[in-house]
């Protein structure tokens, strides 16, 4: 299931994508799918006529891992780490499809790659592996 955060009618909604590329639909949820679960409304609208927001907006904080793509750190002259190379982003970074990337004006260099998120739908730690599902709610780029 896709899920979707979206304003229509100045409005902010969750809602499930439907359809094929180009023509989808987003049915709209009742509440916030973290809290209350998917309860789809029935109401629909296409996909085009609805600005997308960001994913979620994340309720803490955004846990990130540097260094773990060998190409990316090859080309930047760096050595890929022996462990995790962990390092926090507020939730104030978050964009949404399209939105403006605002640099600061002090800004030499930028480095832009793709990222792939795993949004945690509940309070946890050290998970086990096999209990990872269960923690899960999805995934953005």
């Amino acid at each position: 299931m896709r899920i979707a955060r979206f304003t229509v009618d100045n409005e902010i909604h969750f809602g499930a994508v439907e359809g094929a590329p180009g023509a989808e639909t987003v049915t709209v949820l009742a509440g916030d799918p973290f809290y209350t679960g998917v309860h789809p409304t029935g109401q629909r609208h296409g996909i085009a006529d609805v600005r997308l927001l960001a994913p979620v907006i994340p309720r803490s904080k955004i846990v990130c891992v540097g260094r773990n793509y060998a190409d990316h750190a090859a080309e930047l002259g760096n050595e890929l780490p022996t462990s995790p190379m962990l390092f926090f982003k507020p939730n104030t970074s978050v964009a949404g499809p399209g939105d403006p990337v605002t640099l600061p004006s002090w800004t030499e260099e930028v480095s832009y790659e793709a990222e792939l998120a795993v949004v945690i739908g509940r309070m946890c730690k050290d998970v086990p592996v096999e209990r990872v599902p269960e923690v899960v709610f999805g995934y953005t780029a």
